[in-house]
């Protein structure tokens, strides 16, 4: 009997340790997801939304494929950034690993690429 009281106290604990913790967690996503944002239209060098349209960011470029079109993942977004693709340049050494990563999280997001 003890040990099924400790146990629930434990779980109960756990639960309200996770819904504490989730709200820091969103926050961190809000701001990774404008950091990334901030990048796309005008941090990265050159900006993404030279070439690349995406509606969320009011970017209108036609030299790269459409992201909305594309819906590409944040695995895929990163490789992009980190290798270059076709036109499109590397990032590697001019971005920092968060930085590609919060480009790619919020690339993901804006096209409905992230599941």
């Amino acid at each position: 009997m003890k040990r099924t009281i400790q146990k629930h106290a434990l779980v109960a604990a756990l639960w309200s340790l996770a819904f504490t913790v989730l709200p820091v967690h969103a926050a961190d996503d809000a701001a990774q997801l404008q950091q990334g944002k901030v990048l796309f239209g005008q941090g990265a060098v050159p900006a993404c939304a030279l070439c690349h349209a995406l509606k969320d960011a009011g970017a209108e470029g036609a030299v790269g494929p459409s992201l909305d079109e594309l819906k590409p993942d944040a695995k895929r977004v990163a490789t992009a950034l980190r290798n270059g693709i076709g036109q499109m340049p590397s990032y590697n050494g001019k971005l920092s690993d968060a930085q590609i990563a919060a480009l790619a999280a919020y690339v993901a997001k804006a096209s409905g690429g992230s599941k």
